[in-house]
């Protein structure tokens, strides 16, 4: 199911309006309650404190988003990889066999090019029915050879074409790790609770109008940071199937 964080122009506008909110709200509604001066000291201190806790919460979170990010990277050179081992390990089974692994495999690795281009849901689905369709016959087509000559060579085949299967549930599961709604939920709740400090602690007209656009400007930035980098499949930061696409073109040219 989708959901916000898989749009992070959504993200940003969403969290800039609720951040600015939230110093307006510190700024008139808390002010009718004025703070005292010799407050202003104990009230800096737990301001900064707040303040220091939502830039690591944010750092942690990016430092999560980033790792995932990665992930997805490395999965899909793994699975470049065994692609290509796998086509050149075909030479080790029968001439016929051989053949039909090689084009399986070729339209294998066009699905695969497109998991990572699509961003259309319906076409997404379609690529995860075929590429299914085709794991099995890929599997189908090593198995009888596997059977009939139970050798080390044919072992060597069936193990890469395991590999190949293998890499795409990998990857799979790499884009579904996300960051935990709870994660989005704590930084959000310390963002405004920092909102509301800065508004309501700021002394000048002037500093209110700058803290009140500087600071949710500031966060909202790096919410549609994270939200872009733990986002696959939408936003400005993706993963491309470089490796895949290298590999579809070497194997054209031969």
């Amino acid at each position: 199911m989708n959901n916000i964080t898989d749009y992070p122009p959504l993200v940003l506008a969403v969290a800039f309006f609720a951040l600015w909110l939230s110093s307006r709200i510190g700024s008139s509604i808390l002010k009718r309650r004025k703070l005292e001066e010799d407050m202003r000291e104990d009230f800096g201190v737990i301001q900064s404190a707040t303040l220091t806790l939502l830039g690591l919460i944010i750092g942690f979170t990016f430092s999560m988003a980033i790792g995932r990010y990665e992930q997805r990277k490395n999965y899909e050179e793994a699975e470049a990889n065994a692609i290509g081992t796998e086509y050149v390990r075909a030479d080790l089974l029968p001439g016929d066999v051989a053949a039909r692994v090689r084009a399986l495999l070729s339209n294998y690795l066009d699905q695969r090019i497109l998991f990572y281009t699509t961003r259309n849901a319906q076409q997404l689905r379609q690529i995860n029915t075929t590429t299914a369709q085709l794991q099995s016959e890929l599997w189908s087509a090593v198995q009888g050879p596997a059977a009939a000559q139970p050798t080390p060579v044919v072992a060597l085949a069936i193990a890469g074409m395991n590999d190949v299967l293998n890499s795409q549930g990998y990857t799979q599961a790499a884009w579904w790790n996300r960051i935990p709604p709870a994660a989005w939920g704590l930084m959000g709740v310390i963002a405004i609770c920092c909102n509301l400090l800065v508004g309501y602690g700021a002394r000048r007209a002037e500093a209110e109008r700058l803290l009140m656009l500087v600071l949710p400007l500031v966060v909202s930035i790096s919410f549609f940071l994270i939200a872009d980098i733990d986002s696959p499949r939408s936003g400005v930061i993706l993963v491309q199937p470089q490796n895949l696409v290298s590999l579809a073109q070497s194997l054209s040219a031969h």
